[in-house]
């Protein structure tokens, strides 16, 4: 057999092999790597490149030293899931960088990172004060994560006491200009609705490439191109009476959750000045 056919053929088994190696190893070969799996990627590396290109009458023991990592490899892997202290070993701990909001110097220097390099990985985490940070961790990764200070975290729902609706993933109703039946059936829609959606856009359905309907029956449309066609935009008068229902719908729940009848009563003050708010300003839009 001339080399270069023996060489393509042990190049392909050693690629087949190198593939299988690493879906039995898992998605963490690909993706974070711990510093054994690092060492086993750059070894395998070098084996399959014997394997491929060695013309040794022994170049098979390549594929017994492949065996060998693999069985090795596999038994760290198992290890490490089983047993906490050498997960520790093999993959290493996390490391404290700030603490009750000190930076703590010593772990700096115990992972030889240099002050610049902390505060290039905070910028990257949109920090740019270490006085705003009250918990920082280096992962086995070498990723620094953070946990700002309470007054420095941005406001969420749940902190200024709302509660919303749990939001679903959005069904994706088109495709290159064409309605996919089963999903459309998902969102509780049919094709007239889809027709009459787009008609308000003033937009074709063989122009549309990417359609999406959200949680909120909204249909949102992309056309593969630049422009993309103007949505129609509720009128004042329909805008204001939805803001003015959802203050409407936030007083009487608050009043449903006080504790007090003092409470209960000034939310229901509240409710009346709306309600009556409500009523002059729809007087005023009548015909």
């Amino acid at each position: 057999m001339p080399d270069w056919i023996e060489v393509a053929l042990r190049t392909l088994s050693a690629v087949t092999v190198l593939f299988i190696i690493t879906k039995i190893l898992g998605k963490r070969q690909i993706s974070q790597l711990s510093l054994f799996e690092y060492i086993t990627g750059i070894t395998l590396g070098n084996l399959v490149g014997y394997i491929s290109l060695d013309l040794d009458s022994t170049w098979y023991l390549g594929f017994v030293a492949l065996a060998v990592w693999i069985v090795v490899s596999v038994g760290a892997e198992y290890f490490t899931m089983k047993n906490k202290k050498f997960r520790d070993v093999v993959d290493g701990k996390s490391t404290v960088l700030v603490e009750n909001g000190a930076l703590i110097a010593d772990n700096l220097r115990k992972e030889k990172l240099t002050v610049d390099e902390f505060l290039e990985q905070l910028r990257k985490k949109d920090v740019f004060r270490v006085s705003d940070v009250e918990f920082a961790i280096m992962e086995q990764s070498g990723e620094i994560n953070v946990m700002l200070k309470k007054e420095f975290q941005p406001l969420t729902a749940d902190a200024l006491g709302y509660r919303l609706m749990k939001e679903q993933e959005p069904k994706t109703i088109i495709i290159d200009g064409r309605i996919l039946p089963e999903s459309l059936k998902d969102t509780g829609f049919n094709e007239s609705w889809v027709q009459k959606q787009l008609k308000a856009l003033h937009l074709p359905l063989k122009h549309v490439f990417i359609g999406q309907v959200d949680s909120k029956g909204e249909l949102t449309v992309q056309t593969g191109s630049k422009a993309l066609p103007n949505s129609a935009q509720p009128q004042p008068n329909a805008q204001i009476s939805d803001l003015l229902t959802q203050f409407q719908d936030e007083l009487t729940m608050r009043k449903k959750l006080a504790q007090t009848d003092k409470d209960q009563l000034e939310y229901q003050e509240a409710l009346d000045t709306l309600n009556h708010a409500m009523s002059a300003y729809q007087s005023t839009k009548k015909p």
